[in-house]
């Protein structure tokens, strides 16, 4: 998905070639991945040239797993998470205000 994220759209064959590469699989391994990620709809395949195309950002992703975690460790409680993060992490100045900036955008 960074691949495709990046670029915008590529080829299987090159997704392929990259992965290679950078991890090792070979070619039916990306392929195989490729295929569950169009079956899941996430991606999108254009023709001809098995042209890989996301159909979802990194950031809906980000927040659909961000979600999921809040979900699974905090029953969906997004208070209980953040005071929890918040009382085990020393915050720097911009970061508080940064949060009180988020907290004041909230209130209106």
């Amino acid at each position: 998905m960074e691949l495709l994220w990046f670029n915008k759209s590529l080829a299987a064959k090159d997704i392929a070639k990259i992965i290679k590469e950078y991890i090792g699989w070979e070619k039916n391994t990306t392929y195989t991945v490729i295929k569950r990620l169009i079956d899941k709809g996430v991606v999108i395949r254009e023709d001809p040239g098995f042209i890989c195309k996301a159909t979802i950002t990194k950031q809906e992703v980000q927040q659909i797993e961000t979600d999921a975690l809040i979900e699974k460790l905090y029953n969906g409680s997004l208070d209980h998470f953040i005071q929890e993060y918040l009382r085990n992490k020393e915050l720097s100045t911009f970061e508080i205000l940064a949060l009180e900036q988020i907290i004041s955008e909230q209130k209106f």
